[in-house]
């Protein structure tokens, strides 16, 4: 068996498994000639050019394995429906947690603020006074957070919102109980969104959740709450949130993706009020992707894509 995997990531890919013969490449070019009837591809930053590169010249193709949490670029891409794709999942549980618990209390405890008024050397005592009078908003005891998207992520985050006294509810495509939390199907939402102080997103991006964080549905929430984003921006109509921060229908916000990175210098996110934006920093690098894809490979030889882990429906 051959694999192509990518030979200048900034972390360590070193797969030794028996049986099975290792190919570089540079993640950014083209797949080289001498390496199109490689067996197996494992991708992580290759812009959709690349990724669609391989659909059409790699025949001997038979699974995708993506290091990224999120496998929207490689089922974009056009491969067959013989191979298989794998996702990441698992793999950036950990920094994307700290991230969006940074996002969180940066968004709550108005963070944006205080900086934008340390750049021009001027001391927010407003700010000082609105926490006072109005303490329970800026602050996680007592909130109510709900999670859409409630996998491994939210089971990593959900325990330490409720170190800090938030009550979480968790959003799926079926209700019941996942890691110990409540968990509602998405036609609850309105019944939970107006009783909601922070909303977090943690949606993929696939063509049943595109702009599925409408008008609509964020009209459900309270003036109040805010609203944090490190799932995948074409799950949000980006127009009108933009509308609601302007609006003051939507207390505050916190992005780590857009619909189009890297964010266009016109859009109107940049200026949108209470609004703050990471570029798409909150997974980072994948953690121990070297065993992963090692124990994925020795699952492969075993039994095909039924030994896989993380198999992404299509």
């Amino acid at each position: 068996m051959k694999i192509l995997v990518p030979g200048n990531v900034p972390f360590d890919l070193t797969i030794d498994v028996e049986g099975v013969e290792v190919a570089r490449y540079v993640m950014r070019d083209p797949i080289p000639d001498e390496h199109l009837d490689s067996d197996a591809l494992v991708t992580w930053a290759s812009p959709p050019r690349v990724l669609e590169d391989a659909a059409r010249r790699m025949p001997n193709l038979r699974w995708v394995q993506t290091l990224n949490a999120g496998p929207d670029l490689a089922l974009a891409a056009g491969f067959g429906p013989d191979v298989t794709i794998a996702s990441g999942r698992g793999l950036h549980d950990s920094t994307v947690t700290e991230h969006t618990l940074a996002l969180v209390l940066a968004t709550v405890r108005r963070f944006d603020r205080a900086f934008a008024a340390q750049h021009e050397h001027r001391w927010d005592g407003d700010l000082a006074r609105e926490q006072a009078a109005a303490e329970s908003r800026f602050s996680l005891s007592g909130a109510r957070v709900t999670i859409w998207g409630f996998g491994s992520i939210a089971a990593r985050l959900s325990p330490l919102l409720t170190a800090l006294g938030a009550r979480v509810t968790g959003v799926a495509s079926s209700a019941g109980e996942r890691y110990g939390y409540p968990v509602v199907a998405r036609e609850s939402l309105p019944e939970i969104l107006p009783t909601t102080d922070i909303l977090i997103s943690l949606l993929p991006a696939t063509p049943e959740t595109h702009h599925v964080l409408d008008a609509a549905l964020l009209a459900q929430l309270p003036p109040h709450a805010r609203f944090v984003n490190v799932g995948r921006g074409a799950t949000v109509d980006e127009e009108a949130l933009v509308a609601a921060l302007r609006e003051g229908s939507l207390a505050g916000a916190a992005l780590d993706v857009t619909e189009t990175e890297p964010l266009p210098a016109d859009s109107p996110l940049w200026d949108a009020p209470n609004l703050i934006l990471t570029p798409h920093v909150a997974g980072g690098r994948p953690q121990q992707a070297a065993a992963f894809v090692s124990e994925q490979l020795r699952a492969w030889l075993a039994a095909g894509s039924a030994g896989l882990r993380n198999v992404v429906a299509r």
